[in-house]
C-alpha cells in the first residue's frame, strides 16, 4: 500500500515539470529544448528515488529475517 500514490505522483510531478518547460522555452525561445529534458530528468529522478526506496526495504526485510 505504500506505493498506491506513486502513479499520480508520477503524473503530477511530469505534467508539472512539462508545463514548467514550457514556460522557460517561451522565455528564453529555445522551442523545444526544456519542454522535453525537464520531463525526462524528473522520470529518470522518480526511478531512482523509486529504486531507492525498494532496495531499502528489501535490506531491511533481510535483516528482519536472520
Amino acid at each position: 500500500m505504500k506505493y498506491a500514490g506513486l502513479g499520480t505522483q508520477l503524473l503530477v510531478a511530469i505534467g508539472l515539470s512539462v508545463f514548467g518547460g514550457l514556460k522557460i522555452d517561451k522565455w528564453l525561445h529555445t522551442s523545444p529544448l526544456f519542454a522535453s529534458v525537464l520531463p525526462l530528468l524528473v522520470l529518470s529522478a522518480m526511478f531512482y528515488k523509486l529504486y531507492r526506496e525498494t532496495t531499502r526495504k528489501n535490506n531491511n526485510e533481510e535483516e528482519n529475517d536472520l
